[in-house]
């Protein structure tokens, strides 16, 4: 944060390997993202997708169904934006083929996504 202010609820759907783990083994990788999300997410959320192909399919259906719950999906990706690209709500192509270049876009983009968050939480603030 650079100024301080109260933390935003938050979290990412994959830091906790025996979730992921067990959702694979029991329903499909395709679903380890959507499960989830499907038992977290409430409409007026936002989901961040990244996807440096813009093909993964476990991200586009946890997309797909971030659209059908009413949650903004916001698409970082690369090359030429895949399916992620066209399912997205909002979507930020990388115009680069090389994956490492467009993983380096992409935590740039993060960085200015956090930055511009803030920036609107505390314009709001006293509204």
């Amino acid at each position: 944060f650079r100024k301080k202010v109260k933390g935003y609820k938050a979290f990412a759907l994959t830091t906790n390997s025996s979730v992921v783990t067990a959702l694979a083994n029991d329903f499909s990788f395709d679903e380890i993202f959507s499960k989830q999300l499907e038992s977290r997410g409430d409409g007026g959320d936002v989901l961040l997708a990244l996807s440096t192909s813009g093909n993964s399919p476990n991200v586009i259906k946890a997309v797909e169904l971030a659209n059908e719950m009413g949650i903004v999906s916001l698409a970082f990706s690369g090359k030429g934006g895949g399916r992620l690209a066209e399912v997205s709500r909002l979507s930020i192509v990388v115009p680069h083929s090389d994956f490492a270049r467009i993983q380096e876009m992409h935590m740039a983009l993060g960085h200015i996504l956090c930055g511009l968050v803030e920036d609107m939480v505390l314009s709001t603030k006293g509204k």
